[in-house]
């Protein structure tokens, strides 16, 4: 029985492996098919909706055309998602015209921002089911078995999934993501996030670690914590209380072989208790990603990011001082309304300021429901919008290419991958910085392992080496 999950975050494809789910219920043999589009939440999300089908004997496919049940896990951070995913629909109508009992649903963040247009102008669509609801999928799936169409788009204030175990998609048996809290109470204006996901939440810690270290007994090396703003995660029970800096360490405790990262830190919300614990454990990786998202004030305030221009370089003076050797990823927006070629002009020399290793960089485009498509006209022209982004991706490509630079002519520790996308004559994996390191597959190293890999040269994207002692 294959899997596929096609994973669309940042734009890059994930592919499937072989997934065994036991039969069971009246739901025996029928075929789930998942699609997931957007950041490693979704990704994460897709995980445990597979969990609580498989426990009612979905299996899985990686056909559509031969699923009986179809999902998209959607996202509705850029506008070209959603465009996407009405294109998908209709790939996935002609399907459905050969099994009409087939079942099409929308999953995830744009299900519940869309949920009325998507069960009226896509009669395609059966489910609808917000994040908040996957619990409730196998009821939905049964009420369209009997004729309806189903929705379920509540929003929770507990809900956090700490007792699903996830079934583990498109997965290498490497690197795992484990989500540690839910929803967020930040409001960037920008932003639809606080209104599909909710207020957040966290996990129970204890259950984070539990399922971290199941995933180091079953041979996974690093695990990505996630959350919309790791920095706020706080959990208590009636003797404790653990922040994220506790639960770094709580995790890196586990074993010195499990690699610990995390995503998305708020500049906000990053202190130096985290900052001097990355430092403590060898096992926390060395990356950061802090959104900085413009490097003007004015802008910053418009956006409602609760820090100015120079409370972010501070935080990044802080990880210089606290991790030398940290690297340091962003998300930068270009073109947001009223924001004047000087205020640009900020966010490039930001840039310069910080020497961002990596970048996810878009053009400002609204999003309904915002506070900022209620306060403000989107009044960039979309070819200054455009000429703006080009002028940031050219200074980040720079950017990386320097700080790559740096790693030629060092041991790196590696984490192995698996085979390189271009030769199965090498491997491939990530440093603790988050860098791709290429190297030819030398006897005794598998998947799995570390290896100390000579850096002696880099392309603008990778670097390249040999395995040494």
């Amino acid at each position: 029985m294959d899997l596929l999950i096609p994973d669309k975050t940042h734009d890059e494809s994930r592919q499937g492996e072989a997934l065994v789910l036991e039969p069971n219920g009246k739901n025996n043999g029928r075929k789930l098919y998942i699609e997931s589009y957007g950041c490693a939440m979704n990704f994460s999300d897709s995980e445990i909706v597979a969990s609580i089908l498989a426990d009612k004997g979905f299996e899985t496919t990686s056909d559509y055309n031969n699923a009986d049940v179809i999902f998209i896990n959607t996202c509705s951070i850029r506008e070209n998602a959603e465009t996407r995913v009405r294109n998908r629909l209709k790939e996935f109508a002609g399907a459905k015209g050969k099994n009409p009992g087939m079942v099409v649903g929308v999953l995830g963040c744009m299900a519940e921002r869309l949920k009325s247009k998507f069960l009226e102008e896509e009669k395609l669509v059966d489910v609808v089911v917000g994040p908040d609801a996957y619990r409730d999928l196998p009821n939905l799936i049964e009420r369209v078995d009997e004729g309806q169409r189903a929705v379920n788009v509540l929003l929770s204030r507990e809900e956090t999934y700490a007792d699903i175990n996830p079934v583990r998609l498109n997965s290498n048996g490497i690197n795992a993501f484990v989500s540690i809290m839910r929803g967020c109470d930040n409001m960037c204006s920008f932003c639809v996030v606080p209104f599909t996901r909710g207020r957040e939440r966290s996990r129970d810690a204890y259950s984070i670690v539990a399922e971290c270290q199941g995933l180091f007994d079953r041979g996974y090396r690093e695990v990505t914590l996630l959350g919309q703003n790791v920095d706020s995660y706080k959990w208590s029970n009636e003797v404790e209380h653990v922040n994220f800096a506790n639960l770094l360490e709580m995790v890196a405790l586990i074993s010195p072989e499990l690699r610990v990262r995390f995503s998305t830190s708020h500049p906000k919300d990053i202190t130096d208790e985290v900052l001097y614990t990355i430092a403590k454990y060898d096992n926390i990786c060395n990356y950061i990603h802090l959104p900085v998202q413009s490097g003007n004030s004015r802008i910053l305030d418009l956006m409602n990011r609760t820090y100015d221009r120079d409370w972010y370089m501070e935080r990044v003076d802080a990880i210089r001082r606290i991790i030398p050797d940290c690297a340091i990823s962003t998300d930068i927006i270009t073109g947001f309304c009223t924001e004047t070629e000087e205020e640009h002009n900020d966010t490039l020399t930001m840039m310069d300021y910080v020497q961002y290793d990596y970048a996810y960089m878009f053009m400002y485009s609204e999003r309904p429901g915002t506070l900022a498509a209620k306060r403000y006209a989107d009044d960039i022209p979309e070819p200054i919008k455009a000429i703006r982004l080009k002028q940031v991706v050219a200074k980040q490509q720079q950017n990386s290419y320097v700080r790559l630079q740096q790693h030629v002519g060092r041991i790196e520790k590696v984490l192995i991958e698996g085979f390189s996308k271009k030769s199965d004559q090498d491997y491939c994996g990530r440093n603790d910085k988050n860098a791709m390191v290429v190297f030819p597959v030398q006897e005794g190293y598998k998947p799995g392992q570390y290896a100390n890999v000579l850096v002696e040269r880099c392309t603008t994207a990778t670097l390249i080496g040999k395995i040494v002692a």
